[in-house]
């Protein structure tokens, strides 16, 4: 016989989400939850903003878990991660035969959210266009399945969406719309980094070295060494260190000298540099320059774990292309890799969609670029050798 707490739910009815416990010891903290909450009390859209790895997805999930919808489906979807198509397929789904490989009806994650909470991650990343689809859907809450002409779905969903960018200076730069914006922010809430929060450190590092078989103690030189750290990555970064230290020691409790050569005070690394509001792109760029970090063994597990976008990755190859008057080759130098680093590179760039067109910097400034009287696609004008 099946036990009672393994029969399948009802249907349209689903398991209700438990609140993920977010461990924090601010008052900058409890005013996010305290704001979090009174979200979760209403039915409102909410944008989340904050640097990459702050927990923003930790917070929509705690919307969810404790507003009505909490025994509805909970959908996200980072749209940083797919290409223009494949997310508008992600969202809205698509008919049988509407492009190579689509065998038969798929529903979209709104769909499949129907009655309950889809969170967008990333949602600076999506492009113009999925933005205007996406405003559509906001104003009439219907759906159109991609290849489908007239089958038009009704769904209720509330949608939650977060991004590490500054929603005003995207609406400036003309990289997002303003009245996609006003339709999002109904309830707009900010989490600070955490080198703003340094009370949070000790409960963080607390409770991630604590479970397990390999559970051991900060000594309170090391957790005041781990706030003194400015924590570029933030949480999912501080989580890297603290599971680093925990496999590396040898006994049950942790002191300075474990932690790693770049969070001790007095070491160089990327975020050894001092306090400023500078952008990443501008501190990786300087520390790229100076020897202190290395591009493969920094800057690409920093993009890979997303602790940085493709928008800072692109801001750091046009200052390398501005400062070798857009020579990629030179770039590489510039960096820090040798040539024969530069296939590789390329390749990086060109599968992540973070080529940046060099011939803006071969006559200034993209400000001051003239367009070129012929174009050439980059791999013939930018080869190694090239005379270009």
């Amino acid at each position: 016989m099946r036990p009672a707490s393994a029969a399948p739910a009802a249907p349209g009815v689903y398991p209700r989400v438990e609140p993920p416990h977010i461990v924090h010891a601010s008052a900058a903290m409890d005013a996010v939850l305290t704001l979090a909450l009174r979200a979760a009390a209403t039915d409102a859209k909410v944008l989340i903003t904050g640097e990459s790895g702050v927990g923003k997805d930790l917070v929509a999930r705690f919307i969810h878990a404790h507003s009505d919808r909490a025994n509805r489906p909970y959908v996200a979807i980072n749209c940083a991660g797919l290409a223009e198509s494949l997310l508008e397929s992600e969202l809205f789904g698509h008919s049988k035969g509407s492009f190579t490989d689509a065998h038969r009806d798929q529903a979209g994650k709104l769909q499949l959210a129907d009655g309950g909470t889809l969170f967008l991650d990333e949602l600076g990343e999506m492009s113009l266009r999925m933005q205007a689809l996406l405003l559509r859907f906001l104003e009439n809450g219907e759906i159109q399945p991609v290849g489908s002409e007239q089958n038009v779905i009704r769904v209720d969903v509330r949608v939650l969406g977060a991004t590490n960018r500054n929603p005003a200076e995207l609406v400036a730069a003309g990289r997002f719309r303003e009245d996609l914006l006003y339709r999002l922010r109904v309830l707009h809430i900010q989490i600070p980094p955490l080198r703003e929060r340094p009370e949070d450190i000790g409960a963080l590092v607390e409770h991630l070295a604590g479970p397990g078989l390999r559970g051991a103690t900060f000594t309170p030189g090391a957790v005041r060494a781990l706030q003194r750290y400015r924590w570029p990555g933030n949480i999912r970064e501080l989580q890297n260190v603290v599971e680093q230290c925990l496999a590396l020691s040898s006994g049950q409790t942790v002191d300075v000298g474990d932690l790693p050569d770049f969070v001790r005070p007095g070491t160089a690394g990327v975020s050894a540099l001092p306090e400023r509001r500078r952008q990443v792109a501008d501190e990786l760029y300087d520390a790229l320059t100076s020897g202190q970090c290395s591009f493969w063994e920094h800057v690409y597990p920093l993009f890979i774990g997303r602790d940085l976008t493709r928008h800072d990755l692109r801001s750091l190859v046009r200052k390398g292309l501005a400062a070798t008057h857009g020579h990629y080759q030179a770039v590489v130098r510039t960096f820090g890799m040798p040539d024969s680093d530069y296939k590789r590179f390329m390749n990086f760039l060109a599968s992540h969609d973070c080529t940046v067109d060099f011939r803006l910097y071969r006559y200034g400034t993209p400000q001051v670029a003239r367009e070129p009287r012929f174009v050439l696609p980059l791999s013939q004008a930018d080869e190694p050798g090239s005379k270009a």
